[in-house]
């Protein structure tokens, strides 16, 4: 094997030696293909709503008793009757106490249908489809149409 004065290599090998070399760059970028238009449309009803009311009604009846008693009674329930005694003090040589009446509440509660109207709102959503040509409108121009790009 015979050397090459010039390289360090033997004469019979080749030596391969890079003159160029090419570089890849990959880059993106946005493309719109088209928008949406969402619009959106508020309706109101009027609906007729049922609801049962509850009335209590209090009669009064007064019961005179006229008797004495030794000390004041207390408030009482019989039945569906809350008893509430009323005393005196009547002057008399001495002092006794007489119970003068009662007057005793009857509670009765009465069921009452009323139908009375309640508006509410409904809103809807309308999409539209534009191509990427279509003109572009600002929504501040009618605020219940918005428009989003990149479909």
């Amino acid at each position: 094997m015979r050397r090459d004065p010039d390289t360090a290599l033997p004469a019979t090998e080749s030596v391969t030696i890079p003159l160029a070399e090419e570089a890849l760059h990959v880059s993106k970028h946005i493309h719109e293909t088209g928008r949406l238009r969402v619009s959106l449309t508020t309706d109101t009803f009027t609906e007729d709503m049922r609801e049962t009311l509850l009335t209590r009604h209090a009669d009064v009846e007064r019961v005179p008793i006229g008797r004495e008693v030794s000390s004041v009674p207390e408030s009482r329930q019989e039945g569906d009757v809350l008893v509430i005694p009323v005393v005196e003090e009547i002057l008399v040589v001495e002092k006794r106490l007489f119970l003068k009446e009662e007057i005793r509440v009857r509670m009765t509660e009465t069921h009452e249908n009323v139908d009375f109207p309640v508006e509410r709102r409904v809103q809807r959503a309308t999409v539209e489809h534009l191509p990427a040509d279509a003109p572009r409108r600002d929504p501040a121009e009618d605020p219940t149409k918005g428009e989003t790009g990149g479909a």
